[in-house]
């Protein structure tokens, strides 16, 4: 997928008066969401050396711009509110007092939104829009989407698109259809579990990997990643190179053209236009086209940057990411991982080394990161599950929705994002807001071999353990040889045991280890397992490899 980055002012709501020197990060605009309870950073540019003075909920925070223009205030903690408020930026630059007014502003609970395609889906792909859509009148909901765009190097500001995004919407049934589906179930639940107002920052696009959104600094901080970075290196600088000369080559064309314009410009217009009225009136009477002059000289082409999307590393984070840092946030939501889905071993390093990346990036500790799952498809192999299922196990304060009931074998885009949603801010009421709540399905733990029987441990036991549908399905089993065959397995207590008459002493199990996993094993708390395998340190030959859709 290419980017095309656009590069447009702010307008609209953001417009600034003729005069002004302020300009705040395009976030804090109209229907803002402010996160509760920590301090708040609003920054943004303005004349060098000039004095910004912020003002919300009482506070009146004021500093001076550097010498480059970037200023930062940083407001007190401040209570969950939803009475709508105004935040006030103003500038005071040789006497001149600029203003700059955010109205219809909340506080509350503030989730980033990321990944591919399954999370920037919209609402109204959903199956179940047709009938949540009228109901969405939630005013205290909002979503900002930002905008599309690559970058060669960290930015600080996002772009606006009247239709695309750059600027916060407020829910209602009328404008929920541009919603992200996830992001949308997702802030619905907790707006509903908290009772305050939440705000949702959708940043993804469809076909990326997780190294696009990683940034520089945190490839570089894992050796195994060294390749990414190695790529970033060897495309960059090119480019850079041809940009440093693109102004040189640009004038001295101009100055050419100046100089061609003034001897045979005008000449050459009447030539293209008498060969244009001969053309017009032999087309009618059938006559051969007559060729144009020779067109003038050529412009030198702006060199283009490096694509943001399945390629060059760091680009997105720089583009989509950075701009964001250090709007103040409860915590992230990801579903990704499809592009990654042929590089599920590497995953299990890249998808942590993206989570401590982002929290550094902050710089507010390890804020909730919550999962989603990559869901049933042909193409996705059960390596990635794994990779997001070992993440969560190991990574601290994380938790992961698993999607074995919602996927399509022939669809990479499902559209049951409800229960995705649900699941995900099952994670959050507990991992965020200490509800004392099962949010996660039986997760493997331990594994014990008793004569001809494998004995299966779990965590997360929801109540107890269930087989949805009837007998347990989707185990395999296997001896010291590795080869695996279709298992028998019965809930018993809180264990599941497996076994086979092919086995005589078991060494490994696995469970929905498939492309399209077959598998019924639940909690009593309505949350379905994850696919696993006891024998992670197995690498497995690679699959034959079929046609790749793009997504």
């Amino acid at each position: 997928m290419k980017l095309h980055i656009a590069y447009i002012i702010v307008a609209g709501t953001l417009a600034l008066n003729a005069r002004a020197e302020v300009k705040p990060n395009a976030l804090f605009s109209n229907n803002a969401v402010l996160q509760q309870n920590v301090k708040v950073p609003v920054w943004g540019t303005a004349a060098p050396n000039e004095n910004v003075t912020v003002e919300f909920a009482g506070q009146k925070k004021t500093t001076t711009a550097d010498p480059q223009g970037k200023w930062q205030v940083i407001l007190d903690p401040m209570p969950a509110s939803a009475a709508a408020r105004d935040l006030t930026i103003s500038g005071n630059l040789k006497s001149q007092i600029s203003n700059f007014k955010c109205s219809n502003v909340l506080v509350g609970e503030v989730w980033m939104c990321a990944g591919q395609s399954n999370m920037n889906n919209s609402f109204d792909s959903a199956d179940t829009a047709p009938k949540e859509g009228p109901l969405a009148n939630h005013p205290q909901l909002r979503e900002f989407h930002v905008v599309a765009k690559s970058a060669i190097s960290p930015t600080t500001d996002l772009s606006y698109d009247e239709k695309r995004g750059g600027h916060w919407r407020v829910c209602s049934p009328t404008s929920v259809g541009t919603f992200g589906a996830v992001s949308y179930f997702f802030g619905r639940d907790v707006h509903k579990a908290t009772g305050v107002p939440v705000g949702l920052i959708r940043s993804a696009i469809g076909g990326t990997a997780a190294q696009c959104w990683t940034s520089l600094d945190g490839l570089q901080k894992e050796p195994a990643l060294s390749g990414y970075v190695d790529l970033y290196k060897k495309e960059i600088p090119g480019y850079e190179a041809e940009a440093a000369k693109y102004p040189q080559a640009m004038a001295e064309f101009q100055a050419k053209y100046k100089e061609w314009q003034n001897s045979v410009g005008t000449d050459y217009q009447a030539a293209v236009k008498a060969v244009n009225d001969a053309n017009k009136k032999g087309q009618a009477e059938g006559k051969p086209v007559i060729a144009r002059p020779p067109p003038p000289i050529a412009s030198p082409k702006q060199p283009r940057q490096p694509g943001g999307g399945a390629g060059t590393p760091t680009l997105l984070f720089n583009g989509m990411i950075a701009p964001v840092i250090p709007y103040a946030i409860k915590g992230a939501i990801w579903y990704q991982g499809e592009a990654n889905s042929a590089k599920g071993l590497e995953y299990r390093t890249l998808l942590p080394c993206l989570i401590t990346d982002w929290r550094k990036k902050w710089g507010v500790g390890d804020f909730p990161f919550l999962l989603v799952q990559i869901c049933p498809f042909k193409e996705m192999t059960p390596e990635i599950r794994e990779a997001q299922f070992l993440t969560s196990l190991k990574t601290p304060n994380t938790a992961m929705a698993v999607t074995v009931d919602v996927g399509m074998a022939n669809d990479i885009h499902p559209p049951f994002k409800e229960p995705v949603g649900a699941r995900l801010a099952l994670g959050a009421r507990a991992l965020a807001y200490g509800e004392k709540i099962e949010y996660s399905g039986p997760t493997y733990d331990t594994l014990k071999i008793d004569n001809n029987r494998a004995v299966l441990g779990f965590k997360h036991l929801g109540g107890g353990l269930v087989a949805k549908g009837g007998q347990l399905k989707g185990f395999t089993i296997a001896a010291a040889d590795h080869n695996f065959v279709p298992a028998v397995a019965a809930i018993q207590g809180d264990t599941v045991v497996v076994q086979s008459d092919k086995v005589a002493v078991p060494v490994a199990v696995r469970y929905g280890w498939a492309n399209v996993p077959d598998v019924n094993l639940w909690n009593k708390a309505g949350l379905p397992a994850s696919p696993f395998r006891s024998d992670p340190e197995t690498i497995d030959p690679p699959p034959a490899r079929k046609k790749t859709t793009s997504h």
